[in-house]
């Protein structure tokens, strides 16, 4: 299961749909959400972005990579910036990779292909 955790309802779709070929897709529309979806059910990868209301990605990232069941879950962030700073602070939290939006479809499903279990 692929899990994607994005507050923007358009990102969600676009990315389900290009998805839910490759396996079965969750969704959180937050950090505490994801956090929910991810103690109930263990996803093979996590897309998510950075910037949402609440707990941002990164601290959703520091959390999964703290504890022992999910630290070895790949995530992949997304973000509308891709700053050099927010790039490298992704990859200083445990992220396998790092895409900027707007996405870029085929690029998205050759990651996730690479990194899903």
């Amino acid at each position: 299961m692929i899990l994607v955790v994005d507050d923007t309802p358009a990102n969600i779709d676009i990315l389900m749909e290009l998805l839910s070929e490759i396996d079965d897709v969750a969704v959180a529309l937050d950090g505490e959400e994801a956090l929910e979806v991810v103690e109930d059910e263990q996803p093979d990868l996590i897309l998510l972005d950075i910037v949402m209301p609440g707990m941002n990605g990164f601290e959703v990232c520091q959390k999964l990579k703290e504890t022992d069941s999910t630290k070895d879950i790949p995530v992949i962030f997304l973000s509308g910036n891709g700053s050099d700073e927010e790039i490298q602070k992704g990859k200083d939290l445990g992220a396998v990779d790092f895409l900027t939006k707007p996405i870029d479809p085929d690029l998205v499903v050759r990651k996730v292909r690479e990194f899903i279990k």
